[in-house]
């Protein structure tokens, strides 16, 4: 009896995992997890920044936004407690051209349905990148996935999460890397 009870529960924990393990992978597969599908990047869009105060240093090309601070350039949007903008050389902090941001402390960045939530973020804006670190969430629907450190590349629509990486996939619903 009691082998009997042992091989029914490995036998649950062999299905269960057949089933989760492809789901699994199939986030992280060569195609990544699918981030903001058929919303466009355009690095070319104005980046329109609010925030509670602002301190700018003209000499390193920097502005450094802190407090509720909102981060928007077109469907893409990016909430945190503090904010530093980088500007590419020679431009100004308020007249020249962003080169990337930093975000850190209650990180959210969202883009069409998904949204995703760390510690701190870099966006590189003209190459489309967003590195995502500590305590990352990406949730679509009421499918979720978590790691350490997310990836999004917003001209593929695509992302990759890496790090001790836990997925929770809803029944009836498209799972994290499944196509919407």
């Amino acid at each position: 009896m009691i082998k009997v009870d042992f091989l029914r529960t490995r036998f649950a924990f062999l299905a269960v995992g057949a089933f989760l393990v492809p789901a699994a992978l199939a986030a992280q597969g060569a195609g990544g997890i699918p981030f903001g599908t058929g919303v466009e990047h355009d690095p070319a869009l104005p980046v329109e920044i609010t925030s509670d105060s602002l301190s700018v240093d003209q000499a390193a090309g920097t502005a450094h936004f802190r407090g509720s601070v909102v981060v928007g350039q077109g469907e893409l949007r990016l909430a945190a407690d503090e904010v530093e903008v980088f500007y590419a050389d020679g431009d100004a902090p308020g007249g020249g051209a962003v080169e990337r941001i930093r975000a850190s402390g209650a990180v959210t960045v969202t883009n069409g349905a998904e949204a995703a939530e760390a510690e701190e973020a870099v966006y590189r804006v003209t190459e489309g990148m967003i590195e995502m670190t500590g305590a990352v969430v990406l949730t679509q629907g009421r499918n979720a996935i978590s790691g350490d450190r997310l990836t999004i590349d917003l001209d593929g629509s695509v992302a990759n999460m890496e790090g001790r990486v836990q997925t929770i996939v809803v029944p009836g619903e498209p799972g994290p890397g499944a196509g919407r």
